[in-house]
């Protein structure tokens, strides 16, 4: 069997190139300058394209059996707009495009929980939830629910989906990725935390929860990808404790968030990437809500790494 991933380059995908290894030949997708010399993937295939370029797709897809899409552009700021809807919606119809024309039939698409939306009156999420229009979206969710909507699109048309939404994903301070972004927020000692929770999930736990769905033939389904929810405030006091290093002890006020949306340093904690903290990223920050993930530990009785296991490993330099 060939695996191709799209995104593979990225953290996501990495995880899921290693996890995916003992089940067939994988293949990623990389960019042609992308850096791919230090992404210790020994079992690694690669095939260049992009998945904004429909021709380069046609070459890299060609003999698969399986695609996992990982590949998407994350921000929050206004004026990516049209970048996220050329990345997320556009590349995600070539990807679900080109497989419909070579035939290839098993598509995971790893989308986002913002994808879900956000509803100001609801402070839990599950996989029933229907989007709807609110000031709570951003324009990063706005693009992941219209790429949704091409790979339900695929269904209708033949393919065999899935569909996963993880939460805010967790590596290793090594991998200098999104997460890196809240580690480095409390090495550095800085005294602010949002009043609001967060959703979380151990990227080794994303990898082999998707595996196991994969292996149970959850076609036609939806997941959301989280271990858990925890507040702002405890979970920075965790990183503290297991950074050795002093905890945020302020919270964010309605006047105080005004001020801190000017400051890059604040803004690069609370989001997901390292673009600055924009008033809906901030106002989420501030919401109190959980992912609900019965559905997912029925499909496959899955026990996540804790939270205290993943920070201890978030420190070490092996994999």
């Amino acid at each position: 069997m060939k695996i191709l991933i799209t995104g593979a380059t990225g953290l996501v995908g990495r995880y899921l190139a290693r996890s995916f290894s003992e089940l067939g030949e994988i293949y990623g997708l990389k960019r042609s300058d992308s850096q791919i010399e230090d992404l210790d993937i020994p079992t690694i295939q690669w095939r260049t394209g992009d998945i904004t370029d429909y021709q380069s797709l046609e070459v890299a897809f060609e003999g698969m059996d399986v695609i996992i899409h990982a590949a998407a552009l994350v921000s929050y700021e206004s004026k990516d707009a049209d970048r996220l809807m050329k990345i997320n919606v556009e590349g995600t119809t070539n990807v679900v495009n080109v497989m419909l024309d070579q035939g290839i039939k098993k598509l995971i698409h790893i989308s986002s929980v913002a994808a879900l939306g956000r509803s100001p009156e609801l402070t839990e999420i599950d996989e029933t939830h229907k989007w709807i229009a609110s000031p709570l979206n951003t324009p990063y969710a706005i693009s992941k629910y219209h790429a949704d909507l091409e790979v339900w699109r695929g269904a209708q048309e033949g393919l065999s989906v899935m569909v996963l939404y993880p939460s805010v994903v967790l590596g290793k301070i090594a991998d200098n990725r999104s997460s890196t972004q809240m580690y480095n927020y409390v090495l550095e000692e800085n005294k602010y935390y949002p009043k609001g929770t967060v959703n979380y999930i151990d990227v080794r736990d994303l990898s082999a929860a998707t595996v196991k769905l994969y292996q149970a033939g959850r076609w036609g389904e939806h997941f959301i990808l989280s271990a858990g929810a925890i507040s702002y405030k405890a979970f920075f006091e965790e990183l503290a404790k297991a950074f050795d290093k002093k905890a945020p002890y302020k919270p964010v006020t309605a006047i105080s968030l005004k001020l801190l949306l000017f400051f890059t340093k604040i803004a690069k904690a609370f989001s997901i990437n390292k673009l600055p903290l924009s008033p809906q990223t901030a106002m989420l920050a501030q919401r109190k809500f959980i992912l609900s993930n019965k559905k997912l530990i029925s499909a496959i009785d899955y026990e996540f790494h804790t939270l205290q296991n993943t920070l201890k490993w978030a420190r070490r330099n092996d994999s």
